[in-house]
């Protein structure tokens, strides 16, 4: 098993005393701050079952915390690990975004003066753009691209 030792350097370790001791940052900041604090081998070395003990945190946790320190640096190490894949696809590509303001410059539909978010959101349905979508992702595309 690879072990990742922390040895912060004197500038390193007044910035994350501040951190700790300001009190403004992020709470994960600030625990990040005190675990990488406490697992410096040059100070006091904890071990990662004594830190994980001290923030109720798993040891694992720990664990990762010293390799982005270690791999990343201290910066990669205080802030939340970005995610690589947005939580859901977007419904509209460039394609179907597109599409939908080529759309909504066109003529609206007989009996109405002016496109509405639901006419554009129906008829995008009814062309089979999308399978669905609410009037609400329509306006943000639009928004996005005015």
């Amino acid at each position: 098993m690879k072990t990742y030792v922390v040895r912060l350097t004197e500038e390193e370790r007044k910035g994350l005393v501040e951190v700790v001791s300001k009190g403004r940052a992020a709470v994960a900041k600030v625990m990040h701050a005190n675990v990488l604090l406490l697992a410096d081998a040059d100070g006091p070395g904890w071990t990662d079952e004594q830190i994980a003990e001290a923030f109720s945190v798993h040891s694992n946790t720990v664990r990762n915390l010293r390799q982005r320190f270690v791999e990343c640096g201290i910066d990669e190490a205080l802030s939340r690990k970005k995610r690589l894949t947005p939580p859901c696809q977007p419904i509209l590509d460039g394609e179907k975004e597109a599409r939908l303001i080529a759309l909504s410059c066109s003529e609206p539909p007989e009996g109405y003066k002016r496109w509405t978010l639901h006419l554009l959101a129906d008829r995008l349905v009814e062309l089979k753009i999308v399978g669905s979508i609410s009037y609400e992702t329509v306006r943000k595309a639009l928004k996005k691209a005015s």
